[in-house]
């Protein structure tokens, strides 16, 4: 009830000021000891029995936050503290990168929904690199209780498509030794031509050059692949196809969609915004139904991070009904709250 008040006149602001504004003032609250266990006593759910295992990995609870929302490795303590399983920095870029112009990110109240053309906007792998290294030694005493942080990777703007392999393995080299696993990201409908990399040629020459680079390593990292909620049968089949054939850990579904059918919000304004991808409530369907057909098709074999339209511990269970392995908030995390992981694992529980 609280924090509804507190969003409705938050949301009289622009999204992307406010999003700086209310993770600078967690921070403030959890730069002392004594502030970030206040914040962490009252979000973060105490219960071993949500503790998940997956692809070689133990999570504190299956409720991670998607890629985009801590882009550059700033927020890890405040995120801890707010009780999430594990968080999926980036996108990360080789070079930093501006993104696309603002405005960029925007609200759709009446569908619970974003639209959102931020343009992988990063400050790049060395920058993201040293943060990660100053988290990991805060983390080094906690083991299994610490936070999983995984490793969202892609191509420059300027990198052309016939050389985005290069891209990704710079950054899978640059922060193997500081990521818990990594996300390959291809999916993302802002960066242009980006969608393109999903046919099976372009993904299996990247996702082959990584799983090279990682299986020569003593102890190979995760590997997944995140896709789009657009994708055909065919293409999804394809992508089942080439898990197996790289060995993939797992994949990620879904991204945001391009898909602007059914909404709420009048044509007028949904034509006003412009290109983005959609989040939020009106994609939970069409994602739950990708992973759905994955986790059919791969016969549960390669684990599933759920993501779209996450918002209560109902949608979650449908989530992990459908075959999901872990579940991220994105989205829902702004409509619902800094209490969203603990009121959807109390209904786990």
């Amino acid at each position: 009830m609280l924090y509804s008040l507190v969003r409705d006149i938050l949301f009289k602001f622009d999204p992307e000021a406010v999003h700086h504004f209310s993770m600078n003032q967690l921070k403030l609250l959890c730069s002392s000891k004594l502030g970030k266990q206040i914040i962490s006593a009252s979000f973060t759910p105490k219960n071993s029995t949500l503790k998940k295992q997956a692809f070689g990995l133990t999570f504190n609870n299956p409720i991670g936050l998607g890629a985009g929302f801590d882009k550059n490795a700033l927020y890890l303590n405040e995120l801890e503290a707010l009780g999430f399983g594990f968080v999926e920095i980036g996108t990360v870029t080789p070079k930093p990168q501006a993104g696309n112009d603002k405005p960029r990110l925007f609200r759709l109240p009446k569908d619970k929904a974003l639209i959102n053309r931020m343009g992988f906007n990063n400050d790049g792998v060395d920058v993201v690199k040293r943060r990660l290294d100053k988290w990991n030694n805060s983390q080094v005493l906690k083991g299994d209780n610490r936070l999983i942080v995984g490793g969202n990777i892609g191509k420059n703007k300027v990198t052309p498509n016939e050389d985005a392999w290069k891209d990704y393995v710079i950054c899978f080299t640059e922060l193997f030794d500081y990521a818990d696993y990594f996300v390959v990201n291809v999916s993302s409908p802002n960066t242009p031509g980006l969608r393109e990399l999903q046919e099976k040629a372009s993904l299996q020459k990247i996702l082959s050059q990584l799983q090279n680079i990682n299986q020569g390593k003593t102890k190979p990292k995760p590997l997944l692949l995140k896709i789009a909620p657009d994708l055909t049968t065919e293409q999804l089949d394809d992508i089942v196809s080439l898990a197996f054939e790289v060995n993939l850990a797992g994949l990620v579904a879904t991204n945001t969609t391009i898909n602007r059918e059914n909404l709420i919000t009048s044509a007028q304004e949904i034509e006003a915004i412009g290109v983005g991808g959609l989040s939020g409530k009106p994609i939970t369907k069409s994602s739950t139904e990708v992973v759905t057909y994955l986790h059919q098709q791969t016969s549960g074999n390669v684990p599933i991070i759920a993501s779209g339209g996450i918002f209560t511990g109902a949608d979650a269970k449908d989530k992990l009904a459908s075959g999901a392995s872990l579940l991220q908030v994105w989205t829902g995390f702004v409509y619902e709250g800094p209490s969203i992981v603990k009121k959807i694992c109390k209904e786990l529980i």
